[in-house]
This record gives C-alpha cells, sequence and structure tokens, in this order.
C-alpha cells in the first residue's frame, strides 16, 4: 500500500484497456482549456431463454415503480401483487390486468408455485422478514433498500440466502449505473491519484420529497390491515399517517439515512471496493417538517474509513436536506491527490490537476527579483475536465439494476448487490441513525459485520 496509481498509470491503462461493459467509442478533440466529452454507452445484449413471473410485495409508490421496470426488461411478467390497502390491490389490477392474483397475504402469494421471483417493496420493518421467508420459499428477491430495519437483522438475511442459494438482490438501483461503471474503472486506473476524501449530498424542498405522501379519503381498519403493518412494533390505535407516512416513524422507518445515505453508500463500496467505514458520527435535526415526523429533516454524517489491501484511508461526508432551496440535486463525488469525479448514474465528470514545473513554485520565485516574479508569474490554469456521459436512448441505472437480477436468475450467476454487500451498504447508514439518536460516535467491523463496543 505504499504507493498508488498515478497519473502517468492511469494514462498508460485508459489508452490499453478494454473497456468492458463501458464503452468509449469516439473522443471530441478539445483544446487544453476545453472540456472533453466522451461517451459512455452499454453493448450487452439480452436474449431471454424463457419467462420469468413475478409477484409484487408491496404495491405502494416505490413497489410500483420496480414493478414497472421490471416488466419493461424481455422475458418478465408481473402475475401477482400484494399490499395491505385494498385501494393499492385494486390500482393493481388497473395497471396490471384484472387476471392478476392480489391478496393481503404475502405468504399466500410465496405459496404459488408460478412466481419465480418477488420484488419487496414494503415498509423497511418488514424487509428482513418477508427476505428470509421468500428464499427460504425458493423464490428469487428484489428486496428495496436498506436491506434492513435495524443492523442487527443482516446476519439473518445473509445466511438465508447462503443457505437457500438464491438469487438476492437489494434494490439501490443506481449501483448498475454506466456512471458507477466508468467511475469504478478510472478510480483504479488512477484517474485522481490517491483516493482521501469523498463527499455526498441529496437535496430535496417539496412536501411529496419530504415524505408528506397523499392519504386517500377511505383509509381505515377496514381497507387496511393495521395489525399486520405493525409487524413486531408496539401496538397502537390505527392511525393513517404512520400507516401512509411510514418514512416519517422510527418504528417503520429508518429516515433520511437508511432512505438516501445508503444509495451513496452502495454506490461508493462499488467503486471503491470498500466494506465499509470503522467509525460513524451524525448530526441534525428537524428544521422544518414538524408534522408529528420523529426522524430528522436535515442529517450531516462523518464517516473514517481505514487502510484496506482494497484502498487507501480516506474520510467520507453525507448529508441530506429536505429544506434545500437548492432543490431536488443529489451527486458523489470522490477526490484525490491528482484530481476529482462528480459521479453521477448517467454521468461522470472527472478533473485532474495540471502539472507545474518548478520554477512556477512560489517557493523558487522567491529566489528572484521582484521585476523577475512580475515578468515570470503563472496563472493558475483551471484543470483538465472529462466528462463521460451516456448516450442518448440509455434506458437508466433501474433498468440496468433489474437487467442484472433477471440475468443473475437465468444463468445461475451472482448479482452486483447480494445480501452481503447489502448489509454493509445498509449498515453505516442505520448506524448513523444510532448516532444521531444517541449523540456518540459509533463503531463498526465491516469485516467481521458488528458494533464494537
Amino acid at each position: 500500500m505504499s504507493t498508488y496509481s498515478s497519473r502517468r498509470n492511469f494514462i498508460q491503462k485508459l489508452s490499453a484497456s478494454a473497456m468492458g461493459a463501458v464503452v468509449v467509442p469516439k473522443m471530441l478533440m478539445a483544446s487544453q482549456d476545453e472540456i472533453q466529452l466522451e461517451w459512455l454507452t452499454r453493448n450487452r445484449q439480452f436474449s431471454p431463454n424463457d419467462q420469468i413471473q413475478i409477484g409484487l410485495i408491496g404495491a405502494g409508490g416505490m413497489g410500483v415503480a420496480d414493478a414497472n421496470t421490471a416488466i419493461t426488461t424481455p422475458g418478465v411478467k408481473l402475475i401477482a401483487a400484494c399490499d395491505l390497502y385494498d385501494g393499492r390491490l385494486e390500482a393493481a389490477k388497473n395497471i396490471y390486468g384484472k387476471d392478476i392474483y392480489t391478496t393481503r397475504d404475502y405468504k399466500e402469494l410465496l405459496q404459488r408455485k408460478d412466481i419465480d421471483a418477488v420484488i419487496i417493496a414494503t415498509p423497511d420493518h418488514w424487509h428482513k422478514d418477508i427476505s428470509v421467508v421468500a428464499m427460504n420459499a425458493g423464490k428469487a428477491v428484489y428486496c428495496e433498500k436498506p436491506m434492513t430495519h435495524d443492523v442487527s437483522e443482516g446476519n439473518a438475511v445473509v445466511e438465508a440466502q447462503n443457505r437457500n442459494k438464491v438469487v438476492f438482490q437489494v434494490g439501490s438501483q443506481g449501483l448498475s449505473s454506466l456512471g458507477n461503471e466508468k467511475a469504478k474503472e478510472l478510480l483504479a486506473a488512477g484517474a485522481i491519484g490517491q483516493l482521501n476524501y469523498a463527499e455526498g449530498f441529496w437535496a430535496r424542498n417539496s412536501p411529496e420529497g419530504a415524505w408528506q405522501y397523499n392519504i386517500p379519503k377511505d383509509a381505515s381498519e377496514k381497507t387496511v390491515d393495521w395489525k399486520t403493518f405493525l409487524n413486531k412494533s408496539s401496538d397502537r390505535p390505527f392511525d393513517a399517517k404512520r400507516f401512509f407516512r411510514w418514512r416519517c416513524y422510527k418504528d417503520y422507518g429508518t429516515g433520511v439515512s437508511g432512505d438516501l445515505f445508503v444509495h451513496l453508500f452502495s454506490s461508493l463500496h462499488f467503486i471503491t471496493n470498500s466494506k465499509g467505514p470503522q467509525k460513524i458520527m451524525a448530526m441534525g435535526g428537524l428544521r422544518y417538517w414538524k408534522d408529528g415526523r420523529e426522524v430528522p429533516d436535515l442529517l450531516m454524517g462523518m464517516f473514517d474509513y481505514a487502510e484496506t489491501a482494497e484502498h487507501p484511508a480516506f474520510n467520507l461526508s453525507l448529508r441530506v436536506n429536505f429544506i434545500d432551496g437548492t432543490a431536488d440535486s443529489t451527486y458523489l463525488r470522490l477526490v484525490g491527490s491528482e484530481g476529482s469525479m462528480n459521479v453521477e448514474w448517467d454521468k461522470v465528470t472527472l478533473k485532474r490537476n495540471k502539472a507545474y514545473a518548478a520554477n512556477d513554485d512560489p517557493l523558487m520565485a522567491t529566489k528572484l527579483n521582484k521585476e523577475k516574479i512580475e515578468s515570470l508569474r503563472k496563472l493558475i490554469l483551471p484543470p483538465d475536465t472529462t466528462v463521460y456521459k451516456a448516450e442518448e436512448g440509455y434506458k437508466g441505472a433501474h433498468y440496468d439494476h433489474f437487467s442484472n437480477f433477471f440475468t443473475a436468475i437465468r444463468n445461475k450467476s451472482s448479482v452486483v448487490e447480494d445480501a452481503l454487500f447489502g448489509y454493509r451498504a445498509a449498515a453505516p447508514a442505520l448506524l448513523c441513525n444510532d448516532s444521531y439518536y444517541a449523540d456518540k460516535a459509533v463503531k463498526w467491523d465491516p469485516v467481521n459485520l458488528q458494533v464494537v463496543k
């Protein structure tokens, strides 16, 4: 670990390498101070051998979005849906056809022999239980992030996948993006030198973005299976806000960290080959959306990644702000000794610092007289910038993530975000919440997957 890829290594590797899944067919030549643009493409062909029939467990907003993307991939058909609110079951029949099977009981859906795989898009406090039962039933599972509601639940999901030998993928859909693949390649080639810092930010500024979801007028104990919804959480009278805006409450959701930080952890760990941080600290507060919610609407996390065989030591800073005036923006930025890159799902912006000759060094310049300094002093030039952008027609990260899932089912192969990867992405997000509520740092062992006391 004494040295890392340099700029020269990067240039040599980039020119010599076969680009794999990410192909750069053409570079638009530019002058020294202009931005260079390279196109990202995916040449992978999908030829389904047979039809995969899926069931949806949790037919709310994210579940429907997942199902809609899933059925656009070749040879995939939705044949069943499960939800605890009758209105969503009726809507599912309207969307996917009157002949699909609907039920309030997810176990009934899992008993069907004609279902090959399920999408689990329930509130977070149900993820572990349904995932384990589904894998025990021999189903392939696509489970929405975070994989678990509590850090202690992760081992059960990992064990169930290993024991049943089924395909299990966590739904941090950006993970399979062209942008992440290109960023991983660039980092390995030394494009930014030695990594030392990363940061991510997610901004929202709307009621919907802050989880003030619509509550149907017919919401009641007749149309909602409230007792089942509660699962192992505290018993309480029916509360439509808790059911339809569950992300706002600790018993069912995992706050902004579990909802959004986990995306950034997933991408970062994929790009760097990291297993996770060793130290976690968080602070924030409830600044604006004081609607009875129990979780902050602004959260900042700091994470310490130790040196490993896969990467140098670096620090990570993450932020989520639900009252941000810039509104609806997100990024993941990696900073190294020779440059930086901003990673988006369909684009990577690489900036590399220009090299300076020794006589450009201000310390060397002090040896010259004042007149000579004024005549020889150099300008600070902007960094070299190259933008890698997905070609027009790219179907997006969400489609890619499901394509990876269904390809793994057909080929009996691995996925990019299995239970172990999903656990390592969820753990620091969940521990970020623990740090916030306990007002202290939390130490984590990402190799042995346990909190360090």
